[in-house]
């Protein structure tokens, strides 16, 4: 009779209390964000009660203020690191096809949102009903499109690149008062008296006139497109350098690597303070009731146009040219897309959303660190689509009806205005001059949107840093099998980063193996 017989231990893998734990630790700091999200909201109504002055207020919301500071600190470091680093690993062909596919599906993607905009705009027709009834805030900036679109290029070419950092260039019209030169001085006699207009043929005719001339000037605003600018040309060479340029490219990607470590620790603050970035905004707000009343429909549309544009088209193109799942790449990318909610700024959010594409969708950094940084200047899905709504808006609210040409002319002027916003909070009211300007809207009227502004910024951030993030993973995903090997920079900084928990970070190989960490992390 055979002895007993032994039974060999199972391994079932961890059990369903181990993964719950491990993906709740995983996504600890998202869901400490989203929960300061949802105390900011409650808090702001709650503080309204208190009736506190616009000094209080600032000072009630000097945590966000500090929050978003840091933020913006790590932006210049952190872009002209990255794209040199990245640049500078990659040859000039390579660098110029993962170029020239983000800037064709940037210009797909936002024509696409403007068109979604202005087929809900003229469906719902949320300018109906009596303009007088919706109060103006603020006062609008004039500004001509040519000048616009000149300034955009004069960004590009900065003079100093020292200046850059701190400073922009920016023209404006200002009205000037001249002496008319149809005007004819009176006799001696008459020069006597306080008479400054002489009648002529039944017509008076003044003395001083008042044009409209254009001012340049620069604003106290980072120049980042000039940045960029540099940096894409700055990277480019120095790949080309070869061995003779290898010490620098290690020194750019090590900064970037510390960069990134300190956005790590930055992000452990974001609960808090997006917390009271919020609180501080709602408090501030002219009664929300009123401007529901008001703006309603309007706000109705253009969220309805985000969702459609962030929720359907574009995950639709992430799952036409990769086939994988796009809102489990979504999901990776949450801390990111909480930041903009709360920061307003895709430019304060691109540390973080580097970091989420490197670190949580495993993201080749190279394709991450070069198309992001541009995708965050020129790709505003978001502030396309809330252009296009907001000046027919406008058209609607004054009883015009634009025809086809001038509704082409919207939906143009819209896309191409975009690349030229800011990644700064309300940066779309600026340029949206220009599309009123362009149809002969009065732009004026620009005020009535600035009370309700700064909550629609929060959605159409969200929806520019998805739109940059759906667009790295697809380029990333087209071009993974021809990009180069890591080169031996990135692994002398992985070797030197301690271990981290989470997937690790693309690593070039067209089959997906040997996974290398090439950021450090905590």
């Amino acid at each position: 009779m055979d002895g007993p017989v032994e039974i060999e231990d199972v391994d079932y893998g961890p059990s369903r209390g181990q993964k719950c734990k491990k993906w709740f630790k995983e996504n600890l700091l998202l869901l400490l964000t989203i929960l300061g999200v949802g105390l900011g909201i409650l808090m702001g109504f709650l503080m309204r009660m208190a009736n506190l002055s616009e000094q209080n207020i600032a000072y009630f919301a000097f945590p966000g203020e500090l929050f978003l500071r840091m933020l913006k600190c790590m932006i210049l470091p952190l872009i002209l690191c990255s794209i040199i680093s990245a640049l500078a690993a990659l040859d000039a062909k390579t660098s110029g096809r993962v170029g020239g596919r983000a800037v064709a599906y940037y210009a797909f993607t936002t024509l696409i949102a403007v068109i979604i905009g202005i087929i809900l705009v003229v469906s719902i027709h949320p300018g109906q009903g009596d303009p007088s009834k919706i109060e103006r805030a603020g006062s609008s900036r004039r500004v001509s499109a040519a000048d616009s679109f000149l300034d955009l290029i004069r960004n590009m070419f900065p003079d100093n690149i020292a200046q850059a950092c701190f400073q922009s260039y920016n023209s404006r019209i200002i009205e000037s008062t001249v002496p008319n030169p149809a005007y004819t001085p009176p006799n001696i006699t008459a020069m006597a008296s306080t008479m400054t207009t002489m009648v002529m043929n039944g017509t008076a005719i003044p003395e001083e006139i008042t044009v409209f001339v254009t001012q340049g000037g620069y604003s106290d605003r980072l120049n980042v497109l000039g940045i960029i600018s540099f940096s894409i040309f700055f990277g480019v060479v120095l790949g080309r350098m070869g061995e003779k340029g290898k010490p620098l490219v290690q020194v750019f990607t090590i900064f970037n690597d510390c960069i990134m470590t300190l956005v790590y620790l930055i992000m452990w603050y974001s609960p808090i303070g997006i917390m009271f970035l919020i609180a501080g905004k709602i408090m501030q707000m002219i009664d929300p009731a009123k401007l529901v009343g008001q703006l309603g429909m309007y706000m109705v549309t253009v969220i309805a146009g985000l969702a459609i544009h962030g929720f359907i088209i574009l995950p639709g193109l992430y799952l036409i040219f990769t086939r994988k799942n796009p809102f489990k790449y979504i999901a990776g990318i949450g801390q990111a897309l909480v930041t903009a909610f709360g920061t307003a700024s895709s430019s304060a959010t691109l540390p973080v959303t580097i970091r989420c594409l490197e670190d949580k969708n495993g993201v080749d950094p190279r394709v991450a660190r070069l198309v992001l940084p541009v995708g965050a200047t020129i790709n505003m899905d978001g502030t396309a689509l809330y252009e296009a709504v907001a000046s027919i808006f406008i058209a609607q609210v004054n009883g015009i009806t634009l025809n086809f040409g001038q509704i082409v002319a919207v939906s143009v002027t819209a896309t191409a205005a975009s690349i030229g916003a800011a990644g700064i909070p309300s940066a779309g009211l600026i340029t949206m001059v220009i599309v009123l300007t362009a149809v002969g809207l009065p732009i004026e009227d620009v005020t009535l949107l600035f009370a309700i502004d700064w909550f629609l910024d929060r959605f159409r951030t969200a929806t520019n840093v998805l739109g940059d993030s759906i667009g790295a993973g697809i380029i990333d995903h087209n071009v993974r099998g021809t990009l180069p090997p890591l080169p031996t920079d990135y692994e002398e900084v992985a070797a030197e980063s301690p271990p981290a928990e989470g997937p690790p970070a693309y690593n070039g190989d067209s089959k997906g193996k040997a996974p290398m960490n090439v950021t450090t992390r905590l």
